[in-house]
């Protein structure tokens, strides 16, 4: 398919006119939002007035909402009825267990921010609001109304990218029971391979603070064992936290030039880490964290049984073991906001600043091979840029420093701006840049349709630098077909290239540019992806063998 820029031009208006026309998005549905909206008593005195007078918490009450509200008689039908009744409603103990405030303890009105982000985070829930709705004798009662969404995924599942289908036969619930536990039995294909995977996740063990993880995929080049069991810090306030993990991992390895494979080798993989961290909790609006343990990764590579690869053309073997301390400074400074990176969901944005950092040192003595120093650094601050627009700026920094030289060395930098110049468009342009020196033989730096070039196939460009700009003109409708998804969408344009002679050389063609549009659904029913991508994305380069348009369907966490 051919279109010239001008078609290309039309169609965008279109398109844009077509999801920006309120009287349009009025005829297909109602406007009414399914995110909890509780209003505060007026006769509650503020949170202030509260914590000064010494206040305690009193009763907490949890409402659990089914998926439908069958009071509405927009959702008072039989197929809504019948997934109320085969859906299993979160258990009171599975929301309780997630609580950070108790009875009997002091009222903190920031306890209760905190746990409403920390509920909306998790999967089976689609929106929370904790609130407090009374307040008689210095006692401060409390009410925790989450809303339930549709957990178990039997079926199959399709996506595409990059000119490239996944496919998955799926069956998985992330509330398991509705104990908050998420089971995954499934078979999947991408790309690199196809795996049967069996994995559990609890991340209340016995309603404690504890987390366990295993999985076990058996794939058509390997396979992947794995196991954690941890107490994370789960709060601002919470005191330790410890980490036991251990990964083994058989798989091949492809290195790419242009889209296509031209190497590959095994990668058999073990690594291991005990660690753990220590805090004294919020303080100031600020949490200061330290960290401590003992990792151990070993990489070993081999050829496959199809390639014939020369043993000296294999990535060679690297063992590193070492102990390590860091750091993690984290300002308390968030807002909620909507319709910015999901569509009806409330959205917990982060405005404060954090910045961690990890040092170790690799030796023999601890069972490497290699005497090294271990670095890692990140930074991330959100700043507001008065009442319609945002900038949030990241930075990544990673190294082995080897006998006085950097080795592996992985800076990445990356901004997003948001600018909401009508109440329902959005403007978005992110950029993302990385530099590279000394990389690991068995690591790529790679750009495509599969990591934010969508006109392109996937894993398309590869160098030593890489520096992507998208910018993107997002629209939010209050379309509900069927009370189901929420629709948006979006046009968008891609600029990106990669830098320098990776492991297999030079596959830079240059700047690659494309445009595109696409459909955004807004899943409010289910916890399986937040936003479905349905896109149009063309590439303005003209190579030979690109296609005209790439079709693009995938489930994202947002928009």
């Amino acid at each position: 398919m051919r279109l010239t820029d001008g078609r290309r031009l039309f169609a965008f208006t279109v398109f844009a006119a077509a999801l920006a026309d309120p009287g349009l998005a009025a005829k297909l549905t109602d406007q009414e939002h399914t995110r909890i909206e509780i209003p505060r008593p007026a006769d509650l005195p503020d949170d202030a007035a509260l914590e000064a007078a010494g206040a305690v918490i009193g009763r907490i009450d949890i409402d659990i909402r089914n998926i439908f509200d069958e009071s509405d008689s927009r959702e008072r039908n039989g197929l809504f009825h019948l997934a109320n009744t085969l859906h299993i409603r979160t258990k009171h103990s599975t929301i309780q267990a997630q609580l950070l405030f108790a009875s009997g303890e002091k009222y903190r009105a920031r306890k209760l921010a905190e746990t409403e982000r920390a509920l909306r985070l998790l999967t089976y829930v689609y929106d929370a609001r904790v609130v407090p709705v009374r307040y008689v004798d210095g006692k401060v009662d409390i009410k925790v109304i989450t809303k339930d969404v549709w957990t178990l995924s039997p079926g199959i599942s399709f996506g595409r990218a990059g000119g490239s289908n996944d496919t998955r036969f799926n069956l998985q619930d992330t509330n398991f029971l509705g104990w908050g536990k998420a089971l995954q039995v499934s078979h999947g294909s991408t790309i690199d391979r196809t795996s049967d995977t069996v994995a559990w996740t609890d991340p209340n063990v016995f309603g404690s603070r504890w987390t366990s993880k295993f999985a076990y995929s058996d794939s058509s080049d390997g396979s992947n064992r794995s196991v954690q069991i941890a107490q994370p810090f789960y709060s601002l306030d919470a005191p330790w936290s410890a980490k036991l993990t251990g990964v083994a991992f058989d798989r091949t390895v492809s290195r790419y030039n242009l889209g296509e494979i031209v190497d590959q080798f095994n990668d058999n993989e073990q690594s291991y880490e005990v660690s753990g961290g220590i805090s004294r909790g919020l303080i100031d609006g600020w949490t200061r964290r330290l960290t401590f343990g003992v990792r151990y990764d070993r990489n070993e590579f081999l050829p496959t049984p199809s390639t014939s690869t020369p043993a000296k053309l294999l990535p060679p073997d690297r063992t590193v073991s070492y102990p390590f301390v860091g750091f993690d400074i984290l300002q308390d400074k968030y807002r909620k906001v909507g319709d910015e990176n999901q569509i009806g969901r409330t959205e917990d944005l982060y405005f404060g600043t954090e910045v961690s950092g990890e040092v170790g040192y690799s030796n023999e003595a601890f069972g490497a091979d290699r005497n090294a120093v271990m670095l890692v650094l990140k930074a991330l601050r959100g700043i507001e840029l008065g009442a319609t627009q945002q900038l949030f700026l990241t930075g990544d920094f990673s190294s082995r420093v080897e006998e006085g030289r950097t080795r592996n060395l992985i800076a990445d930098a990356g901004a997003k701006y948001y600018w909401r110049w009508r109440t329902d468009w959005l403007l978005y342009a992110g950029f993302s840049g990385t530099i590279t020196n000394s990389l690991d033989p068995d690591m790529q730096l790679l750009l495509g349709g599969d990591n934010g070039l969508r006109g392109y196939p996937l894993r398309y460009e590869s160098g030593t630098s890489r520096a992507l700009f998208t910018v993107e003109q997002r629209f939010f409708t209050d379309w509900f077909p069927f009370r189901l998804a929420r629709v948006g969408g979006a046009i968008f344009a891609d600029v990106g290239r990669t830098w320098g002679s990776g492991s297999i050389g030079n596959s830079d063609p240059g700047l690659l540019k494309d445009v595109g549009f696409g459909l955004r659904l807004g899943n409010s029913r289910t916890g399986l992806g937040n936003v479905l991508h349905i896109d149009f994305a063309f590439p303005l380069n003209n190579i030979a063998g690109i296609q005209k348009f790439q079709f693009i369907v995938q489930t994202e966490q947002s928009f």
